[in-house]
């Protein structure tokens, strides 16, 4: 698979991404990730991307000349590419969302700076993908986001594919409640149904704890299901 990410700040790539598991797919091929530094379709000697909004206002907006230049250019090199632009008001980054986008061959993940991103070149791109509802100054952190997300999902990134299926949010779910040794620590013991050896008793309580904690952390979801498993990071 591989990942554009538009940017004005390529060198912050790959930056964490290069650690951990998606360093790894990284290092075997199994992903590729290539910042675009968005100045390289300029066609002024100051390289300029953004400018003063039309009717006032706050802020800088970034220029439609660059950044449609980039994205007609990166997509007739490969026209089975897939544009997002990290925006707030775009579809909710989740799960599902991860695994859908795994599938694809090719993605380019425009980011967003200063006060926004004008009309028309938003248009061009023509999808948007937000990562939560909140405000971030630019859409690098956000891209990052969606390709740890996304890549850890890739045939082979992750150690043991059977660690994706218990995580959080596998399934509609929460994972249930994760020990490791000693089995007491300051008075706190683990839960004695987990040192039981009893593999179906086990898998009921994790159930339940999953259930359990959905309902009390998360009710917004309104979902259930098992996550008997941990991150694999």
């Amino acid at each position: 698979m591989r990942i554009d990410v538009l940017t004005i700040f390529p060198e912050v790539f790959p930056g964490p991404l290069g650690v951990g598991v998606v360093g790894r797919a990284l290092a075997a091929g199994t992903l590729e990730v290539v910042a675009q530094d968005l100045r390289t379709w300029t066609d002024d000697r100051h390289r300029q991307v953004d400018d003063i909004p039309f009717g006032g206002g706050p802020g800088m907006v970034l220029k439609p000349e660059p950044l449609i230049r980039a994205v007609r250019s990166l997509r007739a090199a490969d026209p089975a590419l897939r544009a997002l632009l990290l925006s707030p008001q775009g579809r909710g980054f989740t799960q599902e969302v991860a695994a859908e986008l795994s599938r694809e061959a090719h993605l380019l993940l425009v980011c967003g700076r200063y006060q926004g991103v004008d009309e028309r070149a938003r248009e061009e791109i023509g999808e948007e993908l937000s990562v939560g509802d909140y405000v971030l100054s630019g859409g690098e952190v956000a891209a990052m986001v969606v390709i740890e997300a996304t890549a850890r999902l890739l045939p082979g990134t992750v150690g043991s594919p059977h660690s994706l299926e218990g995580e959080t949010f596998a399934g509609g779910c929460f994972e249930a409640p994760l020990y490791t040794r000693p089995a007491n620590f300051e008075g706190r013991e683990v839960p004695e149904v987990l040192r039981s050896g009893d593999h179906a008793a086990i898998e009921r309580w994790r159930r339940q704890m999953s259930e359990d904690r959905l309902r009390r952390l998360r009710p917004d979801l309104g979902r259930t299901g098992v996550a008997s498993g941990g991150d694999t990071r």
